[in-house]
């Protein structure tokens, strides 16, 4: 239940900002959007790497190497995991977007 409202509200603002930004770059008659659309979404894994390093300086109390290279290695993986996917929902709504907005264009 909650956990889908979650997810539904990341895909939800990924799609928006993705679809904001690519407009905007639109406009200033930049036409290079696909990186713009991907990292526009995509840069929210570094929030979530972030807030890994500071869970792991307040709370965690880890002491042996070999679990603090285990726990930066899979908040690594998994952040990288959560930039592809954003990224991939941004690119993809951007690119409806795009279809959407060039394909009501009427060249006579």
């Amino acid at each position: 239940g909650f956990l889908a409202l979650v997810l539904y509200i990341v895909i939800i603002t990924c799609a928006e900002i993705s679809i904001a930004l690519t407009y905007f770059q639109l406009t200033s008659e930049d036409y290079r959007w696909w990186w713009t659309a991907f990292f526009s979404s995509g840069s929210s894994a570094v929030y979530v790497f972030a807030y890994s390093l500071i869970y792991f300086v307040s709370r965690l109390e880890i002491e042996r190497m070999v679990s603090i290279l285990l726990y930066f290695g899979y908040m690594s993986i998994i952040s990288i995991m959560f930039c592809l996917l954003t990224g991939a929902i941004g690119t993809i709504a951007a690119l409806y977007f795009v279809k959407a907005i060039y394909g009501s264009i009427k060249i006579d």
